[in-house]
């Protein structure tokens, strides 16, 4: 087997599960009775992995898991490579301080998706909490490297301090979007929220759809066609994510700002012709 396949058991509580050793560069290597026997956090206590899934397979850079895992947290916590695939809906801090590999979601996530990470692709068929790519309380940068693509819609505060990498939303962005970014590239094609890029120091954020409300501390800069943005959508294709042809050689209004800050940041709402 190729593939190592974690079955959440039926009948277990909703209590919350800390997974942070659910991880491919963890699973590869190791038997099926290492794997039975690595360390969850279920609430207050220790449990063995075996306890809360049915393992199938060994040695194996893969892993997929089914069930609702909607309160298991800390899936793919600082994974350096390999690849996971989650059959459903999954809890809080998904890939947070991820390195390398990749990771689907055919369902939902919750809050906290790839906070902080630095590298990988992490890709969510449909929808995220709060704090996509964000940083933690404390912490002077959010997202540093990889790629994030959300094919539904984001919550509130997506890419808050966000330092480098790309992320995608497919669907509407909530409020605050890409707040005190601090550099990096965040697209949206659907509706944003308020206060897109507010405090944001450099970076580009792009909204296809609708800007939102945009603060006052962005000025018009120019009118534009940019070429980075053409490389951008059609690596996106790779993807198999639907790109517009009007997208491609469509125009954009450029706002600078936030003046607040640096001002060296740019927002670009597409010019609809």
């Amino acid at each position: 087997m190729d593939e190592v396949r974690l079955i959440l058991k039926a009948g277990l509580k909703n209590i919350p599960v800390e997974a942070e050793t659910i991880r491919s560069d963890i699973f590869t290597g190791k038997s099926h009775e290492e794997i039975e026997a690595l360390p969850l956090y279920q609430g207050n206590r220790e449990v063995p992995l075996c306890e809360l899934f049915e393992v199938r397979g060994e040695r194996a850079s893969r892993i997929r898991l089914s069930g609702d895992l909607s309160h298991i947290k800390k899936i793919g916590w600082g994974m350096k490579e390999g690849r996971i695939i989650i059959q459903g809906n999954v809890g809080m801090h998904l890939g947070a301080d991820m390195r390398g590999g990749e990771i689907l979601v055919e369902g939902d996530a919750s809050d906290w998706l790839g906070g902080e990470m630095k590298g990988g692709l992490i890709r969510v068929k449909g929808n995220v909490g709060n704090f996509a790519g964000a940083a933690y309380p404390g912490s002077t940068r959010g997202m540093r490297n990889g790629i994030i693509i959300i094919e539904g819609n984001a919550g509130n505060q997506a890419g808050e301090r966000m330092r480098r990498g790309l992320m995608v939303v497919t669907g509407e962005s909530s409020d605050f979007t890409g707040s005190n970014m601090i550099a990096g590239t965040i697209l949206i094609f659907g509706k944003a929220g308020r206060g897109t890029g507010v405090s944001m120091k450099r970076g580009t954020i792009v909204c296809f759809k609708d800007g939102g409300e945009l603060f006052p501390t962005f000025r018009y800069n120019c009118t534009c066609s940019p070429l980075f943005l053409k490389i951008y959508l059609k690596r996106l294709k790779n993807y198999g994510i639907n790109i517009k042809k009007e997208y491609l050689s469509g125009a954009y209004r450029r706002y600078n700002g936030d003046i607040t800050e640096l001002g060296k940041g740019e927002i670009l709402l597409y010019e609809r012709v």
